[in-house]
């Protein structure tokens, strides 16, 4: 018994030096860490740990439901892509063709009203939050230097990056975008429960505006030059810029970084659901008009989904591709998290799920293939 109690009074005491040193080394983050994402049994954030952060409601407004297509759900998915949805644990799969809804399934106990973390595509709603204070006025254009608002950024090389690099994945910001190492700069921001410090502090590396590298921080640090010219939270400002206007049908929420009133996790972590993430992709398909209304300016849309450079996957806020000799525009997530626009067909499919396969040489895993391919089989 004494020797058991020993060696219990020493695991008690490691405990304590662990977790004196995390506070000391400035790595307490952790802490949160383990405590919502590796105590859960997950190794990565996943699509429900928004119940296990403080959020922002994005309220909604007047719903506008999706018309259904004469066919509405008539459709049985093939074996492939069934098979494809177990394997990579999908939780959503919607087709909507000429603005009606053709096809709807989900799986794994979610529902058309279950909230899933968007992760990643929050970042085109960011970017889209650009395009509106553009046209709201509260900023000049896409070529206005981010040190206008942010005093940090407005001095010796960093002075020279603007909020379209911020956008377009240009900044040149001193970030690093790994999702899986627990001290990366990318696992500190969606666990510390003080993000403007961070961000503020991060410098720049490399020159501003000449090329592409997908780093969280850009997002992060827009979303900080979006508060700081419209005045409002970005949470309210979503609300009142696309979800009202858009119809959403249920108030969504966006991960905070401490309790009420701090910091959205800009770069990521919207909670709600296909049909609602959806109807961005409209918007942008139809260069954004929305019931008649021009919600966005046709031109920054059109230069949105276009790539900044020439041979890159990326526009502002959007990703990009080819399929079959279409050009495919996309808000993409972490884990799979998909809504794929088709403009030259008046398509867009949604895939949300658990997880994806590995990203091949053209940026995308084999899986997207067969998400737009079964679309098309649905007419």
């Amino acid at each position: 018994m004494k020797i058991l109690k020993r060696i219990l009074l020493s695991l008690v005491s490691l405990i304590a030096v662990l977790i004196l040193a995390l506070y000391i080394l400035d790595y307490d983050y952790l802490i949160k860490a383990v405590r919502t994402i590796y105590f859960t049994g997950h190794t990565t954030a996943y699509l429900e740990d928004y119940k296990k952060f403080d959020n922002a409601t994005i309220s909604s407004g007047t719903a506008q439901p999706w018309p259904k297509a004469t066919r509405y759900n008539t459709y049985t998915l093939s074996d492939s892509l069934m098979n494809i949805h177990q394997k990579f644990g999908s939780i959503a799969y919607v087709v909507i063709k000429n603005d009606s809804l053709v096809f709807e399934d989900y799986y794994d106990g979610f529902s058309q009203g279950s909230k899933s973390n968007s992760f990643s595509m929050a970042k085109s709603y960011v970017s889209a939050m650009l395009g509106k204070a553009i046209k709201d006025e509260y900023i000049k254009s896409l070529d206005q230097p981010v040190g206008d608002f942010i005093s940090e950024y407005s001095t010796g090389t960093a002075a020279k990056m603007t909020v379209g690099d911020l956008a377009s994945m240009a900044s040149g910001l001193n970030w690093d975008e790994s999702y899986y190492s627990p001290f990366s700069v990318t696992t500190r921001a969606y666990f510390d429960d003080d993000l403007e410090p961070l961000i503020l502090n991060l410098g720049v590396k490399d020159e501003s505006g000449t090329s592409y590298t997908y780093l969280s921080g850009n997002t992060q640090l827009l979303a900080m030059v979006l508060e700081r010219a419209t005045s409002k939270k970005l949470s309210t400002y979503l609300s009142e810029s696309f979800w009202k206007p858009l119809g959403a049908n249920q108030d969504a929420l966006w991960q905070l970084d401490s309790e009420e009133g701090g910091l959205v996790k800009a770069y990521c972590c919207i909670a709600s659901n296909a049909l609602d993430f959806a109807r961005l992709g409209k918007l942008y398909k139809d260069y954004g008009k929305w019931n008649g209304t021009q919600i966005l300016d046709s031109t920054f849309v059109a230069k949105s989904i276009t790539p900044r450079f020439a041979g890159e996957p990326y526009g502002y806020g959007f990703w990009l591709k080819d399929f079959k000799g279409k050009k495919v525009f996309m808000m993409r997530g972490h884990l799979g998290q998909y809504v794929m626009v088709i403009p030259e067909d008046d398509l867009i499919v949604v895939r949300l799920g658990h997880s994806r396969g590995e990203i091949n040489e053209t940026f995308y895993p084999d899986e997207l293939e067969t998400y737009l391919e079964e679309a098309y089989k649905m007419n």
